[in-house]
């Protein structure tokens, strides 16, 4: 049994308002200013890897700034339309069948990160295609600058008091305002330190100082299985969502269900990669 934040946390919840600021009578939240600074940050490092032409096969890069630059509306419109939709699917089927105009109010639930992963993957298939370039390249330079946008994200999740972690009696504890008077781990915060900047460290030094973007495709594997390995991890910390709640005893999540063959697919493009540079 645990006992009431109150006794327990020596973290307090900040007070900080979901709302920026107003421009007129449009609020404007951390949430959205997360994302746009995100994709806004991933775009101008990716464009630094774009112009490095020694980190790519054949020294010489397959992708220039000005496609990247084209690229974001494609990025973002996968992350929004993909998101939004995957959580619908994965999480709240059956309340937006009740009331299908749930499915246009975000601030319900908010987007899954593997319907964004999806939605992006096919906005990147889909751009390859049309601008000649190959696909697996254009994989591994999103994957490579993700992080970024993975880590902005956690922490306006934190700082809406959402996606909060499970009780617990550790010092670091935090009461969220939606979450009761109980102690609970900052399981937001867990994420943006794994999938943020831990994978953003792990993928640089492949990058810069293993020329992994030579081998195409490694850089997406290990991204895939960094991200998968790190959410299942956290979600044994995480209070799974309440429409859903935990689908075997006290433990599996539909975060680990949707992680495992996640996981599988990064080993999977990390030995095909292995192999396609061995055969070269």
């Amino acid at each position: 049994m645990f006992a009431p934040i109150a006794q327990f946390s020596i973290m307090p919840f900040p007070n900080i308002d979901p709302v920026a600021i107003h421009i007129g009578p449009l609020p404007i939240h951390w949430y959205g200013i997360a994302y746009v600074f995100g994709i806004m940050l991933g775009w101008y490092y990716a464009r630094q890897l774009s112009l490095s032409d020694r980190l790519w096969p054949h020294e010489k890069s397959p992708i220039t700034p000005v496609h990247l630059d084209d690229f974001i509306v494609w990025a973002a419109a996968g992350i929004v339309l993909g998101g939004r939709i995957g959580y619908i699917l994965f999480y709240d089927m059956g309340a937006v069948i009740e009331n299908p105009v749930r499915a246009l109010q975000i601030w319900n639930g908010g987007m899954s990160f593997h319907g964004g992963l999806i939605g992006t993957t096919v906005a990147m298939v889909l751009f390859a295609r049309r601008n000649g370039i190959p696909v697996w390249s254009m994989f591994d330079i999103i994957a490579a600058v993700a992080p970024l946008g993975l880590l902005f994200g956690r922490v306006a999740n934190f700082i809406n008091g959402e996606l909060w972690g499970r009780l617990t009696d550790v010092p670091w504890a935090v009461v969220f305002p939606t979450g009761g008077p109980f102690a609970r781990h900052p399981s937001q915060l867990y994420e943006a330190g794994l999938e943020g900047i831990v994978l953003l460290i792990v993928l640089a030094i492949l990058i810069y100082g293993f020329k992994a973007l030579k081998s195409p495709g490694l850089i997406t594997g290990v991204f895939v299985c960094g991200y998968a390995l790190s959410r299942i991890f956290v979600e044994f910390f995480r209070e799974p969502d309440a429409q859903i709640g935990y689908l075997a005893g006290n433990w599996l999540t539909m975060g680990m269900v949707l992680s495992t063959p996640m996981f599988l697919l990064g080993v999977w493009a990390i030995v095909r990669a292995r192999r396609a540079a061995l055969s070269s």
